[in-house]
């Protein structure tokens, strides 16, 4: 056990559920106390926490695949830090560590949600990204839920996000034929194409989605790969080809409504066209990951695959990252540094 421990931690808790765009006067920064850890757990300093669009949706009170967060308690998310005090076997002060409790300085976690990460095989912020959650997100919902195969056309939208880059870019390594993206800012569509390599690019708000999308793909496209619904959706399914398939992974565009949202009008399509539409969760796909780490370390250690990161410095900033997220400030994974 370590002598010096911290006595307090700071934390962000949801005080009330956002209504629409979550509003600064829905969370506050609280300090809470930081005791040794008791039997078979472990204390970690936070290094990088993660800020996720799907954390909008636990902030309401609805019944969902996952708990909503607990208003006055501390939210949760991906993070990795390092082991300051440990009271379990396998895992030692100075060993870095993965867990689910971010959004705050330090964490008292039980050492069977703890996975040891290699910081010698990339740096340890990418375990929360390319080779993380979102990483197996890509990977699973391009490779299983999508059933890509080799000469597929593909439509990323969302596509400099930190799923949808990596998507595109494994889409191409493994033998696509034109791999589409949109983003929300010329700086990005031109991310997209000189350094990600997808073969064509589109601003969304330059136009008309299905019409930017027609010109991109006028052959149509085989899998679209969904991170925003919306006017996205009913584009892929106008462009899609017979037996074409969608893995909607997140509908972005419609998480801060206040008011339904209308789906697509031309879903007719999908019969004649024997459109396959599936819906995914990553933690469904926990079978894949020995291949998924496998693969995507190689990638990266060949330069085949690149990732970019937008980092946000300070704990007292984890809010403007998370709004930021939402109104894609980003480049790549969002994350919150406190290293």
């Amino acid at each position: 056990m370590s002598a010096a421990l911290p006595t307090s931690s700071r934390e962000w808790h949801l005080v009330a559920r956002p209504h629409g765009w979550p509003k600064a006067e829905d969370f506050a920064l609280r300090e809470a106390p930081v005791t040794a850890p008791g039997e078979g757990r472990v204390l970690v300093r936070n290094l990088y926490f993660s800020v996720d669009p799907y954390m909008r949706g636990r902030m309401n009170d609805v019944k969902s695949y996952t708990p909503p967060f607990k208003l006055d308690h501390p939210m949760e998310g991906g993070a990795v830090g390092e082991v300051i005090a440990s009271n379990a076997e396998g895992l030692a002060v100075g060993d870095h560590v993965l867990h689910g409790q971010g959004w705050r300085e330090y964490a008292d976690v039980p050492a069977e949600h703890a996975v040891k990460v290699d910081a010698s095989l990339a740096p340890l912020s990418a375990y929360l990204g390319v080779l993380g959650m979102t990483g197996l997100t890509a990977y699973a919902g391009l490779f299983e839920v999508a059933s890509f195969k080799e000469g597929d056309v593909v439509f990323v939208s969302g596509a400099a996000g930190a799923v949808g880059s990596q998507v595109g870019q494994m889409a191409k390594l493994k033998g696509a034929s034109r791999v589409i993206g949109s983003a929300g800012s010329d700086e990005k569509v031109k991310l997209l194409v000189e350094e990600y390599g997808f073969d064509a690019a589109f601003n969304y708000k330059n136009g008309p989605v299905a019409e930017q999308l027609r010109e991109a793909a006028p052959d149509g496209i085989d899998v679209y790969f969904d991170n925003v619904g919306g006017e996205h959706l009913e584009a892929a399914i106008s462009s899609l080809n017979l037996h074409g398939r969608v893995t909607v992974c997140g509908m972005i565009a419609q998480y801060n409504a206040t008011e339904p949202t209308p789906g697509p009008r031309n879903l007719a399509l999908v019969i004649g066209k024997r459109l396959r539409i599936q819906g995914m969760l990553v933690g469904d796909h926990a079978a894949l990951q020995p291949q998924f780490v496998q693969d995507v370390a190689g990638w990266l250690a060949s330069g085949e695959l690149k990732y970019r990161e937008t980092f946000v410095e300070g704990i007292e900033n984890g809010f403007d990252a998370f709004t930021g997220l939402l109104r894609g400030e980003n480049t790549g994974k969002m994350i919150v540094s406190l290293a």
